[in-house]
């Protein structure tokens, strides 16, 4: 059973996932790993080798865990925390703990290998904008779980294993700290304006323009102030939505933006490796006035040293600025 442990200096939690034990060996250094071979679990007709889909979007006249779907979600097979069992937090001495209960998820966002979600059809980039909804909508009803992290690792050097392409999702009996420093820093900046701080920053930045990469009706792509990365992009909802879901029942404008300012980073970067994060409020208070929900897409294009581990600094050698710039004038 794995297990989340409290340090209590930072007040970060961490998982110790046993059942992903690794010994000294096995951990390589990018530059010695090899390429894997032909097989991927992931394709049409590998099915078997997966654990058994939660949700696919099938035709009804084809067989669950079987050829002709269009999206599959299935458990990971090599799960950070385990689903089973009943939450019990204890403490030994001075430092806390919980067994690791939650729930872990693969979204196979479609069945092309090839593809990605900067080349697949926009109606299949909002069906992996349904998915992500329909899993938040169903294990918002396990009472073990405070919030669910939906997350995508794109590439090798961005964590992902696999080169087909999916993304993840981890519920957690816990609200995640950058989360809950997010949501507490907005419900104080509320608590003093009565104003939601996202939605003046949208605001402003609409006003000037200097870092917005794209918007449409709906959405706005930024490109944030003060970036822990080069060319870090922001996609949020211009008008005030605490918690992520289909407006007007349809996820297309947010699939346009999406893609869009995936296309601009594979145009300007080269295809670059890159980690998307979906942020929306916690659970027990996900319909309020202060938090507004986004998605924060990081590229990996520099390498966290010994200055950035010891002092919580980033050092970003890209203006967002010129970055917003650079992606704004890229011909897609």
């Amino acid at each position: 059973m794995p297990e989340l442990r409290k340090d209590p200096i930072s007040g970060r939690w961490v998982i110790i996932s046993v059942e992903r034990g690794k010994r000294p060996t096995d951990f390589v250094s990018p530059s010695q790993k090899r390429k894997a071979g032909g097989f991927c679990p992931f394709c049409p007709g590998n099915e078997h080798t997966t654990t058994p889909e939660i949700i696919a979007f099938r035709p009804a006249s084809t067989a669950p865990n079987s050829p002709g779907w269009t999206l599959r979600a299935v458990p990971n097979k090599f799960p950070a925390l385990q689903i089973h069992g009943d939450l019990h937090k204890m403490g030994e001495g001075v430092f806390d703990k919980m067994n690791g209960i939650g729930a872990h998820e693969v979204i196979i966002e479609t069945p092309e290998h090839q593809l990605s979600l900067a080349t697949m059809p926009q109606r299949a980039v909002e069906d992996v904008l349904w998915a992500y909804y329909f899993r938040l909508m169903d294990l918002k009803k396990d009472s073990r779980f405070k919030y669910v992290l939906i997350f995508k690792n794109e590439g090798e050097v961005a964590g992902s294993s696999l080169e087909h392409s999916h993304s993840q999702l981890i519920a957690l009996p816990i609200i995640p700290k950058s989360v809950k420093e997010e949501m507490d820093t907005s419900k104080q900046y509320y608590d003093s304006k009565e104003r939601c701080l996202l939605c003046d920053i949208i605001s402003q930045e609409l006003d000037t323009g200097k870092r917005v990469v794209y918007e449409n009706d709906r959405y706005a792509a930024l490109a944030p102030f003060a970036p822990r990365e080069p060319f870090e992009t922001w996609i949020l909802p211009k008008h005030h939505e605490s918690n992520f879901g289909p407006p007007d029942k349809s996820f297309s404008g947010l699939a346009d933006i999406l893609q869009r300012v995936l296309k601009q980073l594979d145009k300007v970067l080269d295809t670059p490796p890159y980690n998307f994060i979906l942020h929306t409020s916690a659970f027990k208070d996900e319909i309020n006035d202060y938090y507004h929900w986004h998605i924060e897409i990081v590229p990996k294009l520099t390498k966290t040293a010994g200055f950035e581990w010891g002092s919580g600094f980033y050092i970003n050698p890209t203006p967002p600025e010129e970055a917003a710039k650079f992606m704004r004038e890229a011909k897609i």
